[in-house]
């Protein structure tokens, strides 16, 4: 990114949540990058050019061999550094002060923090009605604070929960304060970019015309094709691109017969009507379902689409003359994903969504507009882009397509039934106004049918199993809440509405990480 904007380094020492602080930052209008410990050294901290740094938690004791440290010249850099969990203990280690094992002073979970007679700026607005709640997760703590170090906050087992060396603008909490568990994390935050000096110049706004001209500089006057999904990502990433280029962009979107009912059709309208964008509509639905026929193993199932999505995509763009360049909707997680902390091979997380191998199997470059933002930006990205707001808060859609909602093997009649069923549901979750409060929902028909009566007749049709989760992250999810009134309604219309479909379930499980659909 252009280093015109004010940047704060967060650097990882392996925890869990760090990209939750990097969002929490970002909502404050603060550009920052994560970066794994190992890979800061005294050279990146000067091309960097940070205005602050932020030591993320991490799951190791600062005694351990090998333990990860922060470069030696993070503290002569002049600039303000707050220390989380771990990054306090190693602050303290660094810097003079003393870490001890746990020896029953461990503290996982909700804790109560006290305040100390001291003003801090860093607390402004905390403690308005005496202790603070909380998140905790540490074995070590800190015994002995370094010099130059004061505790402005206790808790039973941290008696320096909040230290800070003001002199220095050096800062440190034993507690998490990007958890929702930590009610006033997000003003902690805050008071810290504010003394550090930030005025909040990272916006959409500002984005939007720094990616108009770098990919501007980037492509020339050469093509530019687009892999398009129909999905958010994807569709800002083109329409970012289009108006920086212009017709230099052709998109290719890969039909695969696995999308929800009427979804191709808006694709093509909204792009090639629209906004005038050249598309490529490969209509290959039989081509897919022929593949899978049969298939009911779920990763051989997403292998599949996986590799005829690139055989089309690629036998499409290899028919554009003069295109050099690739474009993809890469998001900052997935940035961060394939940066392995340990330094080992990463897992790979969006195999199919990505384009995987192309751009070497055709010597294409990558144009890849997105990959400093998270989700919640390219919404905001593709609201400053014109994009209507329906469109911009659609809840997330795998790559597979319905495919991955329909357990066992896939068939024509299935899939109609699941778009019909689906249409339905999701029409009464926004006739209800429950769209917005709701981060995915949707029907799977589950691989069984049952017996059931319909008016004087006997039934043999499929089950239905309907599904809404909430989610801050789509890091972990929990089920939505429906009115027994809702549900009953909805199973009413899908019943009837709906031929092949007599029973209809809602899924009260909720979703642990890794499981929740992304697109």
């Amino acid at each position: 990114m252009t280093h015109a904007h004010q940047r704060l380094l967060i650097i990882d020492f392996g925890s869990q949540v760090t990209q939750l602080i990097a969002r929490r930052l970002r909502e404050l209008n603060v550009y920052c990058e994560i970066h794994p410990y190992n890979r800061v050294d005294e050279a990146f901290l000067k091309d960097f050019g940070p205005k602050a740094v932020i030591f993320s938690g991490g799951p190791s004791s600062v005694f351990a061999e090998g333990a990860p440290m922060p470069p030696e010249g993070v503290f002569d850099l002049g600039v303000p550094i707050l220390g989380i969990c771990y990054g306090q203990q190693v602050m303290m280690h660094c810097l003079g002060g003393k870490v001890e094992r746990g020896h029953g002073t461990a503290e996982f979970g909700r804790a109560y923090v006290t305040p100390k007679d001291a003003k801090l700026p860093l607390l402004n607005g905390w403690f308005d009605e005496g202790r603070e709640q909380v998140w905790m997760s540490h074995g070590d703590h800190v015994s002995k604070i370094a010099p130059g170090f004061e505790v402005y906050g206790t808790s039973p087992n941290a008696p320096f929960a909040i230290t800070a060396d003001v002199s220095r603008n050096f800062y440190a909490v034993q507690f998490h304060p990007e958890v929702h568990h930590t009610p006033k994390g997000a003003k902690l935050y805050e008071n810290f970019v504010r003394l550090a000096g930030f005025t909040g110049d990272w916006t959409m706004a500002s984005y939007k015309d720094d990616a108009i001209e770098k990919i501007r500089a980037q492509v020339g006057d050469k093509r530019v094709i687009c892999g398009l999904s129909g999905g958010v990502d994807s569709s800002v990433a083109a329409i970012l691109i289009h108006e920086a280029i212009g017709d230099q962009l052709t998109c290719v979107f890969v039909d695969h017969g696995l999308l929800r009912l009427n979804e191709a059709e808006e694709v093509v309208t909204m792009f090639r009507d629209n906004y005038n964008i050249p598309l490529v509509h490969a209509d290959e639905a039989d081509l897919f379902l022929g593949a899978l026929e049969g298939v009911s193993d779920p990763e051989v199932k997403r292998k599949t689409i996986g590799k005829l999505f690139i055989d089309v995509f690629q036998r499409e763009a290899g028919k554009i003359e003069g295109a050099e360049f690739l474009a993809q909707g890469t998001l900052y997680p997935d940035v961060i994903e394939s940066v392995s902390f340990s330094g080992g091979p990463s897992v790979t997380i969006k195999s199919h969504h990505n384009v995987g191998g192309l751009p070497e199997k055709m010597g294409l470059k990558l144009v890849e507009p997105l990959r400093e933002l998270f989700k919640d930006e390219v919404r905001a990205l593709g609201r400053e882009l014109g994009l209507p707001d329906k469109f911009i808060g659609r809840h997330p859609f795998p790559g597979p397509g319905l495919a991955i909602r329909c357990p066992g093997e896939i068939t024509k009649e299935k899939l109609d039934i699941l778009r019909q069923a689906d249409a339905v549901y999701i029409d009464q979750i926004r006739k209800h106004g429950l769209y917005d409060e709701i981060w995915q929902a949707f029907a799977a028909i589950l691989p069984l049918k049952t017996v059931g009566v319909m008016g004087d007749g006997r039934t043999y049709d499929y089950a239905l199993s309907l599904r809404a989760v909430t989610s801050v992250d789509g890091m972990t999810a929990d089920y939505y809440p429906f009115t027994h009134d809702f549900l009953g309604e909805t199973a009413t219309r899908i019943i009837n509405e709906v031929q092949g479909v007599n029973r209809v379930m809602y899924d009260v499980t909720s979703k642990p990480p890794g499981t929740i659909e992304m697109e």
